[in-house]
């Protein structure tokens, strides 16, 4: 008798071990990019001079990660066809980008989270972000 709930099934269909590169390589992109925007922001130096500043960095990062976690899973963007070429890995991750990019926004807006929202801040995170992991999955459909 199969023990899988229907969660567990969903995720399955959702996320392919080969899509792992990819992975690692959009959670590298996604917290790149955001470094690049505190540098602008002299929010963090570069390079990274400790601990602090990694913790500083993974703060502002952290509800676009959350945001992606939820929302790439969701939109398909670890599924079996996503790891096959950039034609179908660059949509996924920009679809997974715009919904994750809006928790990520959801988030900073409460007061948990310091930094707010602003219109620019937004449209910058959604076009940054939508660039970022499309040309990145561009790059890693070439080689992956």
């Amino acid at each position: 008798m199969p023990t899988d709930s229907g969660t567990d099934s969903f995720l399955a269909n959702r996320v392919d071990r080969a899509a792992l590169p990819l992975a690692v390589g959009d959670l590298l992109v996604i917290v790149a990019f955001i470094y690049a925007g505190t540098l602008q922001h002299g929010t963090v130096p570069f390079p990274l001079a400790g601990a602090g500043d990694v913790l500083a960095l993974l703060s502002v990062a952290a509800p676009f990660l959350l945001g992606w976690a939820i929302a790439a899973p969701l939109i398909g963007a670890y599924s079996a066809g996503a790891a096959e070429s950039a034609k179908a890995s660059v949509p996924l991750a920009i679809r997974s980008w715009v919904p994750a990019a809006v928790i990520g926004l959801l988030v900073r807006a409460t007061p948990v989270v310091e930094g707010g929202v602003a219109i620019t801040f937004a449209i910058v995170m959604l076009v940054v972000g939508s660039v970022s992991l499309g040309v990145w999955r561009y790059v890693a459909g070439q080689f992956l």
